[in-house]
């Protein structure tokens, strides 16, 4: 039987040739309208600004919750894609705070060689903090409940998510001189190779900027110089975008139209992930523009059951072995081992050469292709099992 798709115009399989570049031009031409925002205090270069102090007094009313919110849906699905909340966590002794926190995590990781590796900056750029939401919440309780105490962090991630979202944060130091990232998207589908991306049916690339929702704290005054997030309004809603947005006519249209605003300390700046965009290059020699990214995920992208998949893997590794000439080997590791590579502990497992670490589905296939020993693939597995433990 010839099995041929017969819907041309709704492609399920697409590649990084996929999606038309004009489409994309006509789509980030758009041009946000005062009425499509009516709770902004302003729009500036298509982007939504909004009051910290409004959006307080918004938390206070049920009422104004929701039209609130229901504005900010609607930025994100089909308007600009971004808003920022001036001084939306105006407690700035409480940010303050927390940037001396971090800098002495920063300065104890280094002198302890934790971490290293970055997603889409070089080597040397940048300082990370991986999962500053836990350390921040063990080194100082007080202040940690001071600052997520922000309404606008709140809001935000509720508008895009609903209930029961669950908060991840990152601290980044871009240092003097750290060059700019490539322009990308982010999770879940942007931090993988466009090999990878292709595998994954067209609608999921159209799910996957709805599982999470991006943002940052502005933990210093952060002029244009010292590199704020380069962004560009409405890029989200081009569907072939993860896989498209590396070809060379989008990078150099980003790089002649991004917009890039100042921000203040305390201002928050929150978007769709698949918003195109980047870290700034720090122009300056002196200034080390310190940000909290802050990354929120859905309740939904949760399996309903606990399985034990190292036990499992443990379990299979002899018949995998002894009848992989006579099973669907793939088909059996996909059913037993763990083929994404996230939630991980970053300190642990980073993402150096490569966006992403290996999974445990990686080192079973490995292991049955080499003939591992059962014991050396076990001591992987717990290997992996302490890398990616808190």
């Amino acid at each position: 039987m010839n099995f041929q798709d017969k819907n041309e115009n709704d492609p399920v399989w697409i590649s990084a040739e996929s999606g038309d570049f004009e489409v994309f031009k006509a789509q980030v031409a758009q041009t946000t309208k005062a009425g499509d925002v009516p709770h902004a205090m302003e729009i500036i270069r298509n982007i939504p600004i909004y009051s910290g102090e409004d959006v307080d007094a918004a938390a206070q009313s049920p009422h104004d919750r929701k039209s609130l919110t229901a504005e900010w849906a609607r930025v994100f699905a089909k308007g600009a894609g971004i808003i920022v909340i001036k001084n939306g966590l105006g407690n700035h002794a409480a940010i303050d705070r927390a940037s001396e926190l971090f800098e002495t995590i920063i300065r104890d990781e280094k002198a302890n060689a934790i971490g290293g590796g970055d997603h889409f900056a070089k080597p040397g750029a940048n300082d990370r903090i991986w999962n500053s939401l836990e350390k921040h919440c063990l080194a100082d309780p007080t202040n940690f409940a001071e600052y997520y105490s922000s309404n606008g962090i709140a809001l935000a991630s509720e508008a895009w998510l609903g209930p029961a979202y669950q908060v991840t944060a990152q601290v980044n130091r871009v240092n003097p001189g750290g060059a700019a990232q490539t322009p990308h998207r982010d999770y879940h589908l942007g931090f993988m190779s466009s090999a990878r991306m292709a595998e994954y049916p067209s609608y999921i690339h159209g799910v996957s900027p709805l599982l999470t929702l991006q943002g940052a704290v502005a933990h210093c005054d952060m002029p244009i110089e010292t590199g704020p997030t380069m962004v560009l309004p409405f890029s989200q809603m081009f569907y072939e975008g993860y896989l498209a947005f590396g070809r060379p006519e989008f990078q150099a249209y980003f790089a002649e139209n991004y917009v890039q605003l100042p921000l203040e300390k305390g201002d928050l700046v929150f978007f769709n992930p698949a918003v195109m965009h980047g870290a700034g290059t720090n122009r300056t020699s002196d200034r080390y523009r310190l940000v909290n990214l802050l990354q929120v995920s859905s309740a939904f992208g949760r399996a309903m059951e606990s399985v034990n998949r190292s036990r499992m893997c443990e379990a299979i590794f002899d018949t995998l072995v002894k009848d992989q000439a006579t099973i669907a080997l793939e088909n059996v590791i996909a059913a037993t081992a763990e083929g994404y590579p996230f939630p991980t502990n970053l300190d642990r497992n980073p993402p150096i050469g490569g966006l992403a670490p290996k999974t445990q589905a990686d080192y079973l296939r490995q292991a049955v292709a080499e003939r591992w020993s059962k014991e050396k693939f076990v001591q992987a597995l717990a290997d992996l099992e302490h890398k990616n433990a808190t």
